[in-house]
């Protein structure tokens, strides 16, 4: 017989506590997003964290196949035949040593700003609520202009 924690899917009062205080804090961040509070606590200024380090060590690798097909835009140093660049996820490439030195900085593409998952929680809830925030406006302009247009 299935006793209550077990019907609920949690194991030990730990993962309740843990479940309860994500769900809290999930709220939290959405009250802040919806009272504009970022801005005010000066969020959007902060500088982003540094890309994850499993993602950053698991970039895609590619081999440069010929001479003179481009350079890497971090270091300004062209590409030679027979290296190894590493490709982040929008499909820019650079040198290995340059795009992980980057990561370790910031989580972005230095050349389109793509984002790259982090190991900061808070810094990760707070994008997601950014991005739950302007697709609401999108919808809100959408239904604005179904309703007058």
């Amino acid at each position: 017989m299935v006793d209550y924690f077990q019907e609920r899917g949690f194991n030990t009062v730990e993962d309740a506590d843990r479940s309860r205080e994500e769900e809290l804090e999930r709220h939290i961040m959405r009250l802040m997003a919806d009272f504009n509070l970022f801005d005010e606590m000066g969020m959007p200024n902060q500088l982003a964290p540094p890309a994850s380090p499993e993602i950053v060590n698991n970039l895609p690798e590619e081999k440069i196949q010929e001479t003179n097909c481009g350079k890497c835009d971090i270091c300004l140093k062209e590409y030679e035949k027979d290296e190894t660049v590493k490709i982040i996820p929008c499909k820019h490439k650079f040198h290995s040593e340059c795009i992980i030195a980057w990561l370790t900085k910031t989580n972005s593409c230095p050349l389109c700003r793509h984002e790259l998952p982090t190991s900061d929680p808070i810094y990760e809830q707070y994008r997601k609520e950014k991005k739950r925030q302007k697709e609401r406006e999108i919808d809100i302009e959408n239904l604005h202009n179904s309703m007058f247009s």
